[in-house]
């Protein structure tokens, strides 16, 4: 009897074993493998673009966590608990979201969350109730949970906004819904979406103007008598990608000169509206 012991699995040998059984087999042995060949069947127009797209969405999504898409403490749009409801709605009206943290003393404090439903039920009826007489419970998750399982629990509690917490159980941000599915098929139409069907550019008032990522940045710099063209992009999207050196979300800026860009519609792949502010300060770049 021989006393060698079989190979290992990491052994060349066997490395080399697996390579061939796979050549064979034609069998994905990991993520990438798989999706390898999802890229071929697409090539092989077995697949559509928009379909892959929202397969890999998918699988992106079972190894993202809440932290990766979650809109920061600081960006979120709270209303207090003591407020009277006849004293935010230039604040509801103005953001125009249907769901708002409830806050006590500051941010970091999430008690309840206030439906714009049930703000204009009730201020029908009593204009000076405060929040937390109609405040709904609010869902919390940790920031390390997988979007997945996130997703899963939405769809069986019937949820649509849950608030992050960090390691000593203080808002950190917040997640909906309608952000988990993004990462799936793409951006879902918002408020903003009546403004794209005017063209590349519309403007909103004197100093204010939606713009498509999709903008020339040739015609953008016709446009606002700007000077921004380069070899190096060929849209207004691709501009803001390369000052940040990242891929924005929801919410963040640029200030270049006197332009503040803020993006209003992203995914983790692409850049799709941004809301234009001329500034009456010039100044450097602000992320």
């Amino acid at each position: 009897m021989s006393d060698e012991h079989p190979p290992s699995r990491n052994s060349p040998q066997k490395s080399w074993v697996d390579k061939i059984s796979h050549l064979l087999t034609g069998e994905p042995q990991d993520l990438d493998d798989l999706l390898e060949i999802l890229r071929e069947a697409r090539e092989k127009r077995l697949l559509d673009t928009d379909a892959l797209s929202m397969i890999e969405g998918v699988l992106q999504v079972s190894e993202m966590r809440v932290r990766d898409i979650m809109i920061p403490r600081i960006q979120m749009v709270v209303v207090p608990r003591d407020a009277e409801l006849d004293t935010i709605f230039p604040l509801v009206l103005e953001s125009a979201h249907s769901r708002f943290p409830v806050i006590e003393d500051d941010r970091s404090k999430v008690v309840g969350i206030l439906l714009a439903k049930d703000l204009l039920a009730h201020a029908l009826q009593n204009k000076h109730l405060k929040v937390e007489e109609i405040m709904r419970p609010v869902n919390f998750v940790p920031e390390s949970k997988r979007l997945n399982v996130l997703l899963k629990e939405f769809r069986t509690n019937r949820d649509h906004m849950a608030i992050v917490i960090d390691e000593y159980g203080l808002a950190a941000g917040l997640v909906t819904i309608e952000d988990v599915l993004e990462q799936i098929v793409g951006e879902i139409e918002d408020e903003y979406d009546e403004q794209e069907d005017e063209g590349y550019i519309s403007q909103r008032n004197e100093n204010e103007f939606m713009v498509k990522a999709l903008t020339p940045i040739e015609e953008f710099d016709d446009y606002f008598s700007t000077h921004l063209e380069t070899d190096e992009y060929d849209t207004v999207g691709g501009f803001i990608v390369s000052q940040m050196e990242h891929m924005p979300k929801k919410g963040e800026s640029l200030v270049v000169d006197n332009l503040r860009f803020e993006i209003i519609r992203a995914d983790n792949r692409r850049l799709h509206l941004i809301k234009l502010k001329k500034t009456t300060n010039g100044g450097g770049q602000q992320v």
